[in-house]
């Protein structure tokens, strides 16, 4: 499986997702710039996380007239994985590919912590190595992590499945919901405010986050033997 890794001016987490792929998960990986046009021969497309262009206007805001913005809406179009992390999320909705908005932290403050996430539906290419009501250890590093919806929204979201992860214990940013992350209606497009790719390995603090990226492959994989029989 090949992995694209989307750098923008500002990103600071593309080496984290480039070594989960690379160096844990085993799987081909390469970094495209911003300003490239094409994402063809790849199987799935990671929006890191970070600043991208610096989070003026605001986060995310400046990212979705990417030139490569155009190939990832149609990457996910086609069904193919998509998956942002953080700044990453921030850019997806921002670029409609998911619903909501992420404001500032309800207590105004960046926050940098290890939260516990439940897995609310497991059945997701994003998610099927985990158990439902799993609680999984995963850090946050972000400011503007708040996800907010309209009630309409957020019952549609319900009604969907669509909240893949949600806060408990604790929720550290004011988000509606305690959602922590959420897919789009067709299930290929995951948005998340934690970091998964810094939770790979025990000697980083913990491994909560590698079956999130196994996930991924083992959907690949099944979809690769379907086509085959």
């Amino acid at each position: 499986m090949r992995f694209a890794v989307i750098q923008f001016p500002g990103s600071n987490c593309d080496v984290d997702m480039y070594c989960a792929i690379a160096d844990v998960l085993g799987e081909e990986v390469s970094y495209v710039w911003h300003g490239e046009k094409s994402l063809e021969g790849f199987d799935a497309v990671l929006l890191p996380g970070g600043f991208s262009y610096g989070d003026y206007l605001r986060t995310g805001a400046i990212a979705k007239f990417a030139n490569i913005m155009p190939e990832v809406v149609r990457f996910a179009q086609e069904g193919k994985s998509v998956l942002g992390i953080c700044n990453g999320f921030q850019i997806l909705t921002e670029s409609g590919l998911l619903p909501g908005v992420l404001l500032r932290n309800h207590k105004l403050h960046f926050v940098c912590q290890t939260v516990e996430l439940k897995v609310e539906n497991h059945q997701t290419m994003f998610s099927n190595l985990y158990q439902k009501g799993e609680i999984l250890r995963i850090p946050i590093a972000h400011g503007e992590g708040n996800y907010y919806c309209d009630e309409k929204t957020l019952q549609s979201l319900e009604e969907n499945r669509q909240i893949v992860f949600r806060y408990v214990t604790e929720n550290p940013n004011g988000s509606v919901a305690d959602i922590a992350g959420i897919i789009n209606e067709k299930g290929n497009v995951l948005g998340m405010m934690p970091h998964p790719e810094r939770a790979v390995e025990n000697l980083i603090g913990g491994c909560d986050g590698l079956r999130l990226f196994q996930s991924i492959l083992s959907f690949w994989k099944e979809g690769i033997q379907v086509a085959q029989s």
